[in-house]
């Protein structure tokens, strides 16, 4: 039962209706001094038990927390494995997901990652895959990619109908504490997520996957924080990666990173504006009704002017919710592959 399900809501649910039950079955039952404490502790009770219930529907929601191990603050130690994806549209053969730890042998993080495969990663075993590195918000985790946007069945169903090549997709915690906001940037006298996400994700994964290791083969995705990211780490790293897609991000880390880049080249608005632009491709989209996200999305559109390719996309009525992003998942994953181009053979 994780943090984000049904029953866990349930059960809140049922401990609110039993505490305002005991609540009024002992409200006139205490006499004498005690019976102030009694009410007191019971109604604070019912309190408490309430405030669980619209947590665990808003967790519910936003899949903010997915596994008890993030709500707790720390990401669990993945053990490499592999699980079954469901299969893809129309009965076609689908992916599977690869659970593993990623060495921080240039960060010193040492953290979870999931890999999803595509069907034609087992089917065509000389073939080299074009990548995707996949980024979640804060606070949340990369979980919330594969169990509230269903991201394998999105990916399963693109790939199968022909809109996207066969891909693999990372999909990197970015920080040893769920409760710590690193904005996929290195924090001065904190975690070194940049370098972790540019440099050890992408040396464990081509010594140990059939991966494309030229840039052009490489891109970026993200929602709200990690939309942010997408666009910071590509606009950083363009010989790394050709391109980003990001979902209801922003324009700067909104933290201290202590060095006070978050003015200046941890802010995609005035990298636009002092630096030279780089040859990247770039979509950017929110809901409309998400201000932040709208405004910051209209300032870089303003900015990306060429060399840069920009593509935007909004949905009407949309907010900062999942609602939001599962409506531009598929078209962000498509896109990617328009630019990231096919899976190569090799000798």
């Amino acid at each position: 039962m994780s943090p984000d399900s049904i029953p866990t809501e349930l059960t809140a649910v049922a401990l609110a209706v039993a505490a305002a039950v005991l609540l009024a079955a002992i409200w006139d039952t205490p006499h004498g001094p005690r019976r102030h404490a009694v009410r007191a502790v019971a109604g604070l009770l019912c309190l408490a038990t309430t405030a669980a219930v619209g947590l665990a529907w808003a967790n519910r929601q936003s899949a903010t927390y997915t596994r008890w191990a993030d709500l707790l603050g720390s990401p669990d130690a993945a053990a490499t494995g592999t699980t079954a994806i469901p299969t893809g549209a129309d009965g076609h053969h689908g992916g599977r997901v690869l659970t593993v730890t990623v060495p921080g042998t240039a960060s010193g993080l040492n953290l979870p990652m999931y890999v999803y495969l595509p069907a034609a990663y087992d089917t065509h075993p000389k073939q080299r895959f074009p990548v995707i590195e996949a980024l979640h918000g804060y606070p949340g985790s990369p979980a919330g990619w594969l169990q509230l946007l269903d991201a394998p069945g999105h990916l399963d169903r693109e790939i199968a109908a022909g809109r996207m090549a066969p891909t693999v997709v990372l999909f990197p915690y970015q920080t040893p504490n769920t409760m710590l906001d690193t904005e996929c940037v290195n924090l001065t006298h904190g975690p070194q997520t940049e370098t972790f996400l540019t440099a050890d994700v992408p040396a464990w994964a081509t010594t140990h996957l059939r991966l494309r290791t030229d840039r052009n083969a490489w891109g970026l995705t993200g929602l709200s924080a990690g939309g942010y990211c997408a666009t910071n780490l590509l606009l950083r790293h363009p010989d790394r990666y050709a391109a980003a897609a990001s979902l209801s991000g922003y324009a700067d880390p909104g933290l201290t990173i202590g060095d006070g880049t978050e003015h200046t080249l941890n802010n995609d608005i005035w990298r636009l504006q002092h630096l030279p632009r780089p040859a990247v491709a770039l979509y950017l989209s929110c809901g409309r009704a998400d201000h932040h996200a709208m405004h910051d999305t209209r300032a870089l559109s303003r900015l990306a002017r060429p060399p840069i390719a920009l593509t935007t996309s909004y949905v009407d009525g949309g907010g900062h919710n999942p609602s939001t992003w599962r409506a531009v998942e598929a078209p962000a994953f498509d896109w990617l592959s328009t630019w990231l181009g096919r899976p190569v053979n090799t000798p």
